[in-house]
């Protein structure tokens, strides 16, 4: 046999022995470390507060060998990160983890996209430890679809303490006295109330104002329900009233700022008092700022006894279930006592546990806590953080909002007329019942 015959013929026992399920021999060397898991996550958690719970998750998540690959999209209220979420869908490239608050989880779950955690819950136990409310937004027909992070309280009042000690002002519990108070701020050049015109700031604005003036049944009628009766009731014309009326108390004229830009003012005193989600306690924090110090955190007047929440949740996505592995990790970790410590200490939240720590809280968790753990009777779902109603309506009613806020020649009845038309409209295609 020739050598080019011989060589020919191990070539074809060798080729044989692979289509047979045989391995070639490995040469001898160093051990190759297998490269770690990892999991990109999208989300809007791009101020200072908001990258440290970050980067509590990313190393927890490390710990286990799996890495966190960022991916932030810079926006107040995610509408930045929603696009681009829906167009790496479309084009078949899905993050494996993407932050989703509120009712679009039933959307997507209901295309089959999102990774049901059921086992991941069952074995942690998360309907006896999580709040009703919590559990029951996790849920998509009997599946769940998220993994809860955090309770936001949206409508929380800060003012500056070094302002207020100066000019020897209390916090108003009232919309009396809160007028009183920007009437002496603003004689004190100091701008009463800082605000932004950016659209979902001033919706957000705007739905406390709701729960101010109706209460949460009210408003679960307006923006859950989308009762085109409650459109026309006496109560929304009254909240637009207010809203008009405290452009007086703002900086004139009202500029389209990032939220950051607005809470900076007060933290530097140009401000003496600012109308926001607690995760801006995350960032006055994160500047050096300590609650019951140098910030004040109340309940906004008439809202005391209510909370009008958001809650934070990763989903993930199935695609061919390769990083299921990875991503029930980051579930788990994600409901763990330390995460639920920490994320929420550096995000200004609360944890989802009925039962956590409180001694760990300052006065403004302790006290988002306690109305919370006072029933749903207690709770309204914020509209324009996706926790009342679909994304088409939530985009129609803030656009309407906005369009009042920045324009003068639209009056508060004829802003509410435009928002019962709304309301009608939705009911006429089959959006409500």
């Amino acid at each position: 046999m020739t050598l080019r015959a011989a060589t020919l013929l191990l070539a074809a026992l060798l080729s044989l022995w692979l289509l047979c399920g045989g391995q070639p021999a490995q040469a001898a060397g160093p051990a190759v470390t297998p490269a770690p898991a990892s999991l990109q996550v999208l989300h809007w958690w791009t101020s200072s507060g908001e990258r440290k719970a970050v980067d509590v998750l990313s190393s927890k998540l490390a710990e286990q060998n799996i890495q966190w690959r960022d991916f932030a999209i810079p926006g107040g209220a995610g509408i930045g990160a929603g696009k681009v979420l829906k167009s790496m869908v479309l084009a078949g490239r899905a993050p494996e983890v993407t932050q989703l608050n509120g009712v679009i989880f039933g959307e997507w779950a209901d295309l089959g996209l999102l990774l049901e955690l059921d086992n991941v819950s069952a074995q942690g136990n998360w309907q006896k430890l999580l709040f009703p409310t919590v559990w029951s937004l996790l849920n998509n027909h009997g599946h769940v679809v998220a993994a809860p992070l955090g309770i936001h309280r949206i409508n929380n009042l800060y003012y500056n303490i070094a302002v207020f000690n100066r000019l020897g002002l209390s916090v108003p519990r009232s919309w009396d006295e809160f007028d009183k108070v920007a009437a002496r701020l603003k004689q004190a050049g100091v701008v009463p109330l800082a605000q932004s015109s950016e659209s979902w700031q001033v919706a957000t604005l705007f739905e406390t104002l709701v729960l101010s003036e109706g209460g949460p049944a009210y408003y679960r009628q307006l923006f859950v329900d989308l009762s085109p009766r409650a459109f026309t009731d006496a109560r929304l014309l009254r909240a637009l009233q207010r809203l008009r009326g405290l452009r007086q108390a703002m900086q004139s004229p009202v500029k389209e700022r990032p939220w950051t830009e607005v809470a900076r003012q007060l933290a530097d005193g140009e401000a003496g008092m600012f109308i926001m989600g607690d995760w801006a306690k995350g960032d006055f924090n994160a500047w050096g700022l300590s609650a019951d110090q140098q910030f004040g955190c109340a309940a906004v007047p008439g809202t005391a006894d209510y909370h009008l929440y958001s809650i934070d949740t990763l989903a993930m996505f199935a695609d061919d279930y390769s990083h299921q592995p990875a991503q029930e990790v980051l579930a788990q970790i994600a409901m763990s006592p330390a995460v639920q410590s920490d994320y929420n200490k550096f995000k200004g939240a609360i944890p989802v546990w009925r039962s956590p720590d409180t001694s760990k809280m300052d006065g403004c968790s302790q006290n988002s806590w306690r109305v919370f753990s006072k029933g749903s009777a207690y709770l309204a779902p914020s509209l324009v953080h996706r926790m009342a109603t679909d994304e088409t309506t939530k985009d129609a009613i803030v656009a309407e909002l906005r369009r009042f806020f920045v324009d003068d020649q639209i009056s508060e009845a004829e802003a509410q007329r435009r928002l019962a038309s709304i309301a009608r409209a939705l009911s006429r295609t089959g959006k409500v019942e």
